[in-house]
């Protein structure tokens, strides 16, 4: 039988989206009533809208639309395993909604209107006050800081997420970030531009928070049935007031993921399953906790795998 009491899910945020990325969830009737659900909290199908390659581009839907497919798959897996106790969750960036649900601080429906906000909102602060995000391979956030220092000026610029010790992406104005690249370019470090739609977990976000702020308050968060991993501290929270508070300051705070990841780890966290699109937390998992088992399930055959040779 599948033991989860030493297990964590954790959850991708943007950047992991890919068209048709709701088909697999949903040839499972309990993804499918998730998919439904959000469907009409949005006013579209959302399962057509994924194989839209526009709209995947956009802040204001993937959002929603990856929230929305994180937790389908995790329902999934609480269906197919039986579970609904894990030793803890987190989920990167957006994740964290995802992770929010998924510990019961969060109805879905409340979830997605705030992801909705997030995802507006954020796009309109890209627009008023532009920015970017470069991701940096190979150097750490001690570096990569002492980096940002050397190229701001008096522009904004700051290490944005710090996901493993050789892993970092950095935000702020265009202008800055280039003058960031440039110097690596210099030194041989590797730096990829992100697709963004502005300087995500930095101050240029700014023009965000209050609309945020205001859908956050409006909503009930519920104590966890377990530990959520916030990303502005990298510890393990509890109380849920001040998951709110921690929240209203996600959009302009860096991510902690390295951090996220040792708290789970640190609290028994043996196995880290990536619930939801994509991989990315699986491979990052693997470099910040060596030693623990890192899966991703990405249809309801990948869970059944995992039960199947658990």
């Amino acid at each position: 039988m599948f033991d989860p009491q030493n297990v964590a899910v954790v959850f991708p945020g943007q950047g992991s989206q890919f068209a048709g990325m709701g088909d697999q969830w949903a040839s499972h009737a309990t993804g499918r009533t998730v998919l439904d659900e959000a469907s009409d909290l949005m006013g579209l199908d959302l399962l057509r809208a994924c194989h839209d390659e526009s709209l995947l581009a956009t802040t204001e839907f993937t959002q929603p639309a990856m929230l929305a497919c994180d937790v389908a798959a995790f329902r999934v897996l609480e269906t197919v395993t039986g579970s609904r106790s894990w030793i803890g969750v987190a989920g990167h960036s957006l994740g964290e909604f995802a992770a929010l649900v998924a510990a019961g601080v969060l109805s879905f429906g409340d979830a997605l209107g705030i992801v909705t906000v997030r995802g507006h909102e954020m796009q309109r602060a890209g627009e008023q006050r532009p920015g970017t995000m470069s991701a940096l391979l190979g150097i750490g956030a001690p570096a990569a800081t002492a980096l940002c220092d050397e190229a701001r000026e008096d522009d904004v610029l700051l290490v944005a997420n710090e996901n493993s010790p050789q892993q970092v992406v950095i935000s702020g104005s265009v202008a800055a970030v280039e003058r960031a690249e440039a110097l690596c370019a210099e030194r041989r470090i590797r730096a990829v531009r992100l697709p963004v739609a502005g300087a995500f977990h930095s101050p240029l976000m700014e023009p965000a928070l209050a609309p945020l702020s205001r859908a956050i308050d409006a909503v009930v968060f519920a104590p966890p049935s377990f530990p959520v991993a916030a990303n502005v501290t990298g510890e393990l929270v509890s109380d849920p007031e001040a998951m709110r508070a921690l929240l209203k300051r996600h959009v302009v705070a860096p991510v902690l993921w390295g951090a996220c990841a040792h708290a789970l780890r640190a609290a028994g966290a043996e196995t880290f399953i990536e619930a939801g699109p994509g991989d990315v937390l699986t491979k990052l998992a693997k470099r910040v906790v060596p030693g623990a088992r890192a899966v991703a399930v990405g249809s309801p055959a990948d869970v059944d795998d995992l039960v199947a040779g658990d």
